[in-house]
């Protein structure tokens, strides 16, 4: 009987002997997994379609080149909600974190990240121009620890889409926001092409979200068109630009193609999701240990066009045949 206790005794404790070690393989191995997992911090000014599909792109692409959140790679995103002052405290806290890359979503995120920090790598998208914003000394070699994927347009498409919506234009409106870079180097160079061709751009500023009622309404009457840009405090407001649009029979033609299902006749702008999956692309190499400097800023060359015939017809517009037959997405 004692030998059989003794025995007894001395396998229960070999097993107790097995399950710590194992408990502490397994400790081990998942230790040593969350200390080789990468971490990138995401910032954006501001949420709304566009900007969450360009985190969301990238998301998707990472995973696609092996970095999955919660496996191999920690996220952490943090949103600005249209506010500078509030960019640049997120900018000192991802810096005070120290990720493996900071992703940029937005000229004003990226600027705010930029001016916190020259050693950690950063990726930017949603940026029109990347050098005139001062993120890069050009769009080969920046130069520096940032570079990206930017969403700056032709102007050319976008003019023969206004001029085939609208054949009598003469005023084009033009609200935004006067602290965007982006937004800004658009009416520079829109009044530049347009103004050859007899076209007059007529400005309302709108420094926040806010103003974007009052800046359509001081359009009324004198404008046969609405242009708006990819300005992030425009769209994160849009339905009430279309408000006005809308009791003054005025077209709103976009840059951004979520504005249709929100407001827009139309729309021709690159493909956010693509523009973030690209931008992803870019990151995974600087997990890999490319250096930002040594990657080209990305130029999307792929256009969709979106069109709405409900907010045509509220507005007063008659869609072309050939607008309809090179549509991208057509919304009843």
């Amino acid at each position: 009987m004692k030998k059989l206790l003794k025995t007894t005794l001395c396998a229960s404790l070999a097993a107790l002997l097995l399950s710590a070690c194992g408990d502490k393989t397994t400790n081990e191995t998942t230790d040593k997994a969350a200390d080789d997992a990468k971490r990138v911090a995401i910032t954006a000014i501001v949420e709304h379609p566009a900007l969450d599909a360009a985190r969301q792109g990238a998301l998707e692409q990472l995973a696609a080149e092996g970095f999955k959140e919660g496996e191999n790679l920690t996220v952490n995103f943090q949103s600005a909600q249209g506010n500078m002052a509030t960019a640049g405290q997120i900018a000192k806290q991802f810096v005070a974190d120290n990720p493996d890359a900071i992703y940029a979503i937005a000229t004003p995120s990226a600027q705010a990240i930029a001016a916190a920090t020259s050693t950690i790598p950063v990726v930017f998208s949603a940026v029109t121009d990347p050098v005139e914003a001062k993120l890069v000394n050009n769009l080969q070699s920046s130069g520096n620890n940032i570079t990206g994927a930017s969403d700056v347009l032709p102007y050319e498409p976008q003019i023969e889409l206004i001029r085939q919506l609208i054949p009598t234009v003469k005023n084009v409106g033009y609200v935004y926001s006067p602290g965007e870079v982006n937004s800004t180097v658009v009416l520079k160079n829109l009044k530049e092409k347009l103004a050859p061709l007899g076209i007059t751009v007529i400005e309302a500023p709108a420094q926040k979200s806010s103003d974007i009622t009052q800046a359509a309404n001081s359009l009324v009457g004198k404008v046969d068109v609405i242009y708006t840009s990819t300005d992030n405090n425009v769209i994160n407001a849009y339905e009430a630009l279309y408000q006005v649009a809308k009791q003054a029979k005025i077209p709103l033609i976009s840059a951004d193609t979520s504005t249709v299902e929100r407001g827009a006749v139309a729309a021709m702008g690159v493909n956010y999701t693509d523009l973030g999956k690209q931008a992803g692309k870019i990151i995974a190499r600087v997990l890999k240990g490319e250096k930002p400097a040594d990657i080209p800023v990305y130029i999307s060359e792929n256009l969709d066009l979106y069109i709405s015939k409900k907010h045509a017809a509220e507005q007063g517009v008659q869609l072309p045949q050939e607008v309809l037959d090179r549509a991208t997405k057509v919304i009843d």
